[in-house]
């Protein structure tokens, strides 16, 4: 199993940025995007169950971040609309093959595969 992503880079406040997460070796049954800014403990942003389509997101990200699936190409997308300084930080993706419970689904613990990682700069 293997995630590929990108899209990340330097924006200004209120800019837009498409993250992506290429799969390769599995149809996961839950996939998410996690974020690790500078100093601080890595965190959830956004999960996605594969079946029922349950969405999940921090509470800071709601509203401005979503986070979709191109089946065909086993792509995770993570839309982030109106960036903000504090949304400065490393992007990662993850999956699980399995669908995770509601109540876990951004728990980091619970994943098997992660990403490399992409770079958000926010900052004017």
């Amino acid at each position: 199993v293997q995630l590929q992503a990108s899209g990340g880079g330097w924006v200004q406040p209120g800019d837009s940025l498409r993250l992506s997460c290429r799969v390769s070796g599995v149809t996961p049954g839950t996939v998410a995007w996690f974020r690790q800014a500078p100093g601080k403990e890595r965190e959830g942003v956004s999960c996605l169950r594969r079946g029922d389509g349950f969405t999940a997101y921090q509470r800071a990200v709601k509203g401005r971040f979503t986070i979709s699936k191109d089946n065909a190409e086993n792509t995770v997308y993570l839309q982030m609309n109106n960036l903000q300084p504090d949304d400065t930080a490393v992007y990662y993706c993850a999956v699980r093959s399995g669908r995770i419970i509601t109540g876990r689904c951004l728990d980091q613990v619970v994943y098997e595969t992660w990403g490399q990682g992409t770079l958000v700069t926010v900052s004017s």
